[in-house]
């Protein structure tokens, strides 16, 4: 019998990081929890699929300002 219960862990985001995510939330009609928990479900779906993560660098810093 497969697990399904959720299992919940604390998450820290800084505020600016948490708005973008909220921001998206809203335009593809999800809660902030269900935009992060899509998110991550493509990351490794994405790993799974070519054994790659979705980018070759993704640990270079953004162009983008979310700390």
């Amino acid at each position: 019998m497969a697990d399904t219960q959720k299992k919940q862990i604390p998450l820290r985001l800084s505020a600016k990081l948490y708005g973008e995510i909220a921001a998206w939330a809203e335009d593809d009609f999800r809660s902030v929890n269900g935009q992060i928990e899509y998110l991550l479900s493509e990351c490794v779906r994405q790993r799974k699929k070519d054994g790659k993560y979705v980018s070759e660098e993704l640990d270079k810093p953004l162009d983008i300002d979310i700390k």
